[in-house]
């Protein structure tokens, strides 16, 4: 008997068929918007703001690293960053309509349409969003030759590990329906790993690229920075003794107390503290009229 043969696999007795096939509902949480195929699955336009950049997100990590771009920017005085944030429900499928996929083909959020460029651009991936905009703006991206390097080295670094502590670890550990030790084994030593690479960068750098605070900061934080507040996955923090990890503990604390990251943090959030989800942000002054202990 081998090591992979049927009677070791789990469930018990399961063998690899030859060609898979998709049975609808498996997934667990997810099964009702999980699906192998591309393409839309109802007809629904997009709203439009009266900004040049329309937004459409979810304040999930890859969304939240857009938002706080956005309230960035702003920060720095780019007044040409104003825009509106369209709340995409995901659970619900919002993704699947035909004007989200017409924006994002891959139907994942988040999705930007710059109306300001003499046609409509479209850009999706959070790390392509984060990218254009600093470019468009000419700001969070050094420029001195060694700091950009290194911020883009970070940048597809994080865009590359990301599935790893959300798709791998996060899945397994709080969204599967069952915990099976292999696959969280098998994650929690990736994210680990992942984990010891950042403490290890940080010791000597104050940010991702040395001393600039930049995209690569912007797009690690919400997933690293959120995991090693607390505010991932359940308990996944004591889980992963994420305390030890002190150099990337400074950098997280630093980045959450940015008065722009706390705005972009609460965009787009439909859970936790009422008062600090924004639903949808079309104005700057949403922030102390529109937050949903307000208007809930």
């Amino acid at each position: 008997m081998t090591e992979n043969s049927s009677a070791n696999n789990f469930p018990p007795g399961y063998e690899l068929p030859k060609v898979w096939h998709w049975e609808k509902g498996n997934g667990g949480q997810f099964a009702n918007i999980n699906r192998p195929i591309a393409g839309p699955t109802h007809d629904k336009l997009l709203p439009v703001g009266t900004h040049p950049l329309q937004l459409y997100s979810l304040a999930t990590p890859n969304g939240v690293k857009v938002t706080i771009m956005l309230e960035e920017l702003l920060a720095l005085g780019r007044s040409g960053a104003e825009y509106d944030a369209w709340l995409i429900r995901i659970g619900d499928g919002d993704q699947f309509g035909s004007g989200f996929v017409e924006v994002n083909p891959n139907s994942k959020i988040p999705a930007l349409m710059d109306r300001s460029t003499p046609e409509p651009t479209r850009v999706f991936e959070s790390g392509s969003i984060l990218l254009y905009l600093a470019r468009k703006f000419d700001a969070l991206i050094p420029q001195e030759h060694k700091a950009q390097t290194e911020t883009m080295n970070w940048l597809f670094w994080q865009m590359a590990s990301a599935p790893y502590l959300g798709g791998g670890f996060g899945h397994f550990y709080a969204y599967a329906p069952m915990h099976i030790k292999y696959a969280i084994d098998r994650f929690s030593m990736e994210v680990k790993r992942q984990l010891d690479v950042l403490d290890r960068h940080l010791e000597g750098n104050r940010f991702m690229a040395g001393d600039e605070y930049s995209i690569a900061d912007i797009a690690i934080w919400p997933w690293y920075g959120n995991l090693a507040q607390g505010k991932a996955y359940g308990d996944s923090a004591t889980f992963l003794d994420v305390e030890n990890y002190k150099n990337l503990q400074r950098w997280t604390a630093e980045i959450a107390s940015r008065p722009a990251v706390k705005r972009g943090r609460m965009v787009n959030r439909i859970n936790g503290d009422p008062s600090e989800q924004l639903h949808e942000r079309h104005d700057a002054s949403d922030f102390e009229t529109q937050t949903q202990d307000k208007v809930g």
